[in-house]
């Protein structure tokens, strides 16, 4: 993942809980790296790292650390850093999800090492819509979630996300259902 990700890790342990919180996770997980230069890639265990040690600093689940995580990416880390690129996904939060398919092309064009997931869409309905998202990644499907509830608050849309298919259980992809 690039350094943007674990950038943004920091960001939002030192915002919420402080900078000694960081440092305490940071020793927790064994990674030695002064700082994250956004636009350098890293090893996904770094990341994986920091989440875990994240997670027993906070006493949460690895869940509740990914879900934080995801909302704190669209909500902070992707609105200020790419405010044109987010905007450019829709105007309302149908819209944006309609364009989710193709929005990691773009974001290729400024990451071009880049390993994104690839979402596709069913059930479309006015109200709610099935995402199925595939990633080479496995665990990060509570990240997804706190992505959708972020990109929800963007809208100021109310989202309710249900987990219906996940590779845990055999499936080739995980399968939401977002209703707003």
């Amino acid at each position: 993942m690039y350094g943007v990700v674990n950038k943004s890790i920091e960001d939002l342990i030192i915002t919420n809980f402080g900078k000694e919180k960081w440092e305490n996770i940071k020793s927790r997980s064994g990674i030695d790296v002064d700082f994250f230069i956004s636009s350098e890639a890293y090893d996904d265990s770094i990341t994986f790292k920091l989440a875990q040690a994240a997670a027993e600093e906070m006493q949460m689940s690895i869940e509740e650390v990914l879900v934080a995580f995801g909302e704190w990416w669209i909500v902070k880390t992707t609105s200020e850093k790419y405010p044109g690129l987010m905007s450019a996904g829709g105007v309302n939060l149908k819209e944006f999800l309609l364009n989710l398919p193709v929005f990691h092309n773009r974001v290729m064009l400024i990451y071009p090492k880049l390993t994104p997931p690839e979402f596709k869409l069913s059930h479309i309905e006015e109200n709610s819509v099935h995402l199925h998202y595939y990633s080479a990644r496995q665990g990060l499907q509570e990240f997804v979630r706190g992505l959708l509830q972020g990109i929800g608050k963007l809208y100021n849309t109310p989202v309710g996300i249900e987990l219906l298919e996940n590779r845990q259980q055999g499936n080739t992809h995980d399968v939401f259902k977002i209703n707003w």
